[in-house]
């Protein structure tokens, strides 16, 4: 059954639907010994396609794994001067990589995927997935700064949508909150609690979906059965 080259490359987990279509457009792609500039082309398993002179990965069935990122760690591929998230990764585990992003100061569940299409399936905002993170504030919290970006808030231009935020305890000028995020923006919770006055000190994610931080060690991997993944894509995805 033929689909579109980026489609394609991205469920061989080379990389992102997005940055294949990127590859494509640098002319970093081959369709059968022909250079190909435009993602707007149907491929058969059949075609040979070379990236860079290279072969695509045999495509394999799809996998998802939860991920402790731990903090000092950047969500990337490539950055020769910080350490990164997938060159910390256990030994053994395959080619893989995101579905979205942690940033430097971040903890917390990761989800890492061999299937790039998977990964962009996930991102998706329609999809309606939550994410929930336990976050350590610094400084004067009240109910007031807290609703007043809770139903939404444009920052520098950016919108903001509804989020949820609920205090966990206090202790001084440290609070625990649990913040709830309905689209998951890039840095939103340190935007928005910079926003209101409140340093973040501490931002673990709980949660992304129904896939749950749970009992994981920092830099703890564990794979999601198939029958379990299945399930919670409920037809969605095509495993």
């Amino acid at each position: 059954m033929s689909e579109r080259i980026a489609k394609f490359i991205a469920r061989s987990g080379v990389c992102s639907r997005r940055a294949a279509e990127e590859l494509i457009l640098q002319q970093r792609v081959t369709l059968n010994g022909q250079v190909i500039n435009s993602p707007a082309v149907n491929v058969e398993p059949t075609d040979k396609i070379l990236i860079d002179g290279e072969k695509l990965p045999a495509i394999e069935q799809t996998r998802l794994w939860l991920y402790y990122k731990p903090t000092g760690l950047i969500t990337s591929h490539k950055d020769s001067s910080r350490p990164t998230v997938f060159d910390n990764l256990p030994i053994g585990m395959p080619r893989v990589i995101s579905v979205g992003r942690l940033d430097l100061n971040s903890e917390g569940l990761l989800l890492l995927t061999n299937d790039g299409e998977l990964s962009r399936l996930l991102e998706l905002p329609q999809n309606g997935w939550t994410r929930r993170y336990k976050v350590k504030v610094h400084g004067q919290v009240t109910q007031q700064k807290l609703d007043s970006v809770s139903n939404g808030v444009t920052i520098d231009g950016i919108n903001y949508g509804p989020v949820k935020i609920a205090i966990d305890n206090t202790q001084g000028t440290n609070t625990w909150l649990t913040i709830t995020l309905f689209e998951g923006k890039n840095r939103e919770i340190r935007r928005l609690m910079q926003h209101i006055g409140l340093e973040v000190a501490r931002l673990i994610r709980l949660s992304y979906g129904p896939f749950q931080l749970g009992s994981l060690k920092k830099g703890e991997v564990k794979e999601v059965p198939h029958k379990v993944l299945k399930e919670q894509l409920g037809g969605k995805f095509e495993l």
